[in-house]
């Protein structure tokens, strides 16, 4: 494809003022409570860092330019966060506090929040992403995109992550299932209030039919649980936020119906973009998609060229579980590794319409092409679909793509084909250019999009 020839045509989505997908509570006074928090609970207990933080200070320390540009993004997001019209959210000054902070995150688990007088709280969110809450703004400077964009920084970074991923998968991680701490504004995760929120989520997802998820309906009805046990029969904070849907709560619309294509995950809709070029400068202000960078120059992804890119975002309520939209066979499966704490250049600091803490989010499209993410081909029954793609995308801490499905296995609408762990993500579906789509709107694509499409719905049919 001629790029100068081609334009892209995508849908526009609208930037919201949302922080991380609900990943971060909304009120930047909860945060600046929990990095305080934290700080208080380094200081009263300190510990020998662990070696793979030891390591990413040393790496730090050995490389002078290397450490010249961490400094530095901690020194420009002091500086230009008096700039801002945003409450700043206050985070470590120097890499050295960071690391502090940063050691007495990994044996802690994501909590849910409250605020208001007692009696009358209200949900505030969860700190879902206590790595990015310390980094929001030094990622958004021109130094942190150089330091988040180092190959050596990410090894590391991975290591530190697969480190705090193993305190996840264990039984202590359980205690924010159960416990409160009313002085912290803390909720556990199994507390009414917390269950209520999660079922207004998955009760309030859109989709062609009506939703099966009874008014009355509790959270066992809607995921597999034991509310007779103290842990609800969850192993572990991973076990509970990789929780499965009952049976019925979410069915596959039309699944002898192979021109119907479903949603692959529980997730609000951000956009459509088609004529997609194999090949882009996806760094730009725009985030194009640039499909080789996405595919991360498979040697199908030259049958895309042209294509369309369908995108949407998992929240910190949602399913996160990914599910074949289509009936098929798998071709092949990868795991990328990639970015953690990159995110536009121009969705930070230096964003023509002002800083906005929610930069990470606002950078999905470019995420795509740089974050670490999966990639499920699938060869469609459907000969007027043929071969296309699955990525599930990571983002900050939640980086973890597992694929439980391997090429050659035949799969149906709503198989699940893998998960993100301690959390989730986007997703795009990607789709060959002959390939004729007619998509179902529910609500307008953005990062405004007030709800989920349920996983399993029609989001598209071939015409």
């Amino acid at each position: 494809m001629n790029l100068t020839q081609t334009t892209m045509e995508t849908t526009k989505f609208t930037k919201a003022k949302q922080l991380l997908g609900g990943w971060l509570p909304q009120n930047p006074k909860i945060i600046e409570d929990w990095i305080k928090k934290i700080k208080k609970f380094t200081a009263e207990n300190p510990t020998q860092l662990i070696p793979e933080i030891a390591d990413f200070q040393n790496l730090v320390y050995s490389d002078s330019v290397l450490y010249a540009n961490v400094q530095g993004m901690f020194s420009e997001a002091y500086f230009l966060k008096q700039t801002t019209p945003l409450e700043w959210e206050p985070e470590p000054m120097t890499f050295e506090n960071f690391l502090v902070l940063l050691n007495g995150i990994m044996q802690t688990a994501p909590e849910a929040y409250q605020t208001g007088a007692p009696g009358n709280q209200t949900p505030a969110g969860m700190i879902g992403f206590p790595i990015n809450a310390l980094l929001a703004w030094p990622m958004a400077t021109s130094f942190g995109y150089d330091v988040f964009s180092n190959t050596l920084v990410n090894q590391q970074l991975k290591k530190i992550l697969n480190y705090w991923s193993k305190f996840l998968v264990t039984e202590d991680s359980r205690y924010v299932l159960i416990e409160n701490d009313p002085s912290q504004n803390v909720i556990a995760w199994l507390s009414d209030i917390a269950q209520s929120e999660m079922m207004q989520v998955a009760q309030g997802a859109l989709g062609l039919e009506p939703n099966p998820i009874s008014p009355n309906a509790t959270f066992s009805d809607v995921f597999q649980s034991n509310p007779s046990e103290l842990y609800y029969g969850f192993k572990s904070w991973d076990d509970f936020f990789t929780r499965l849907f009952c049976q019925n709560v979410r069915p596959v619309t039309a699944p002898n119906d192979d021109s119907i294509i479903v949603n692959a995950c529980e997730s609000a809709p951000l956009q459509v973009a088609k004529n997609v070029a194999l090949s882009d400068q996806f760094w730009l202000k725009g985030q194009p998609y640039s499909l080789e960078n996405m595919m991360n120059f498979d040697e199908l992804a030259p049958q895309f060229d042209g294509g369309t890119v369908y995108q949407a975002f998992l929240s910190a309520l949602s399913y996160h579980r990914w599910h074949s939209p289509v009936n098929g066979r798998i071709v092949k499966t990868a795991i990328v590794n990639g970015s953690y704490y990159l995110e536009n250049l121009y969705q930070g600091f230096y964003n023509p319409a002002g800083p906005d803490s929610s930069a990470p989010n606002n950078s999905q499209p470019f995420l795509t092409a740089v974050a670490t993410r999966a990639l499920i081909f699938i060869e469609a029954d459907n000969p007027a679909i043929g071969l296309m793609c699955v990525i599930p995308v990571g983002m900050a801490e939640v980086s973890s793509c597992e694929i439980t499905v391997k090429a050659g296995d035949i799969v149906k609408k709503g198989d699940e084909l893998g998960m993100f762990h301690f959390g989730g993500s986007t997703h795009c579906l990607i789709f060959r250019p002959e390939v004729n789509l007619a998509f179902t709107t529910y609500e307008t694509p953005g990062l405004d999009a007030p709800n989920n499409i349920r996983v399993n719905t029609q989001i598209a049919k071939v015409i």
